[in-house]
């Protein structure tokens, strides 16, 4: 499972230019789910998203967890995530996850999300939306928790 979080001053995802979900500071995260992703790698994603250190302590540097500072956290389903990119002009999504499995496990991931952390919100599986953010420094992490190998 792939997520690409990024430091925000606030995010928020629209669907038919309603906002589906908002946050303040946190992270928002797209969600990228391979094939071969599981229940393991979802439950391990979260676990990093909440404990990765990428804000500013007291000397202004990157110790402090989303759970330290008490952000928001915005997950976002992005299937391009998962292309393989590697050659050629347009990528290839063998690797992505089947659309009723990628659904599956973002709903997991959600759903573990919101049991054990707030604030959380999100976007809107399989929808056309427009993500907005102010991104933070910038700072932007791509994080992979392992595929289960067939």
């Amino acid at each position: 499972m792939i997520g690409l979080i990024q430091r925000v001053i606030r995010a928020d995802v629209r669907v038919d230019g309603q906002v589906v979900g908002a946050i303040e500071r946190g992270i928002l995260v797209l969600i990228g789910i391979r094939r071969a992703d599981q229940q393991a790698a979802a439950d391990r994603l979260l676990e990093r998203l909440l404990t990765y250190r990428i804000f500013a302590d007291a000397a202004g540097r990157m110790n402090l967890s989303l759970r330290d500072v008490r952000g928001g956290l915005l997950l976002v389903p992005q299937f391009t995530l998962a292309a393989d990119t590697h050659k050629g002009t347009r990528a290839g999504f063998s690797a992505a996850a089947a659309p009723e499995e990628a659904r599956r496990l973002f709903a997991y991931l959600l759903q573990r999300a919101q049991t054990s952390y707030s604030p959380v919100a999100a976007g809107v599986f399989g929808a056309e939306m427009q993500v907005s953010l102010i991104n933070d420094g910038p700072v932007t992490f791509w994080l992979e928790t392992p595929s289960a190998t067939p």
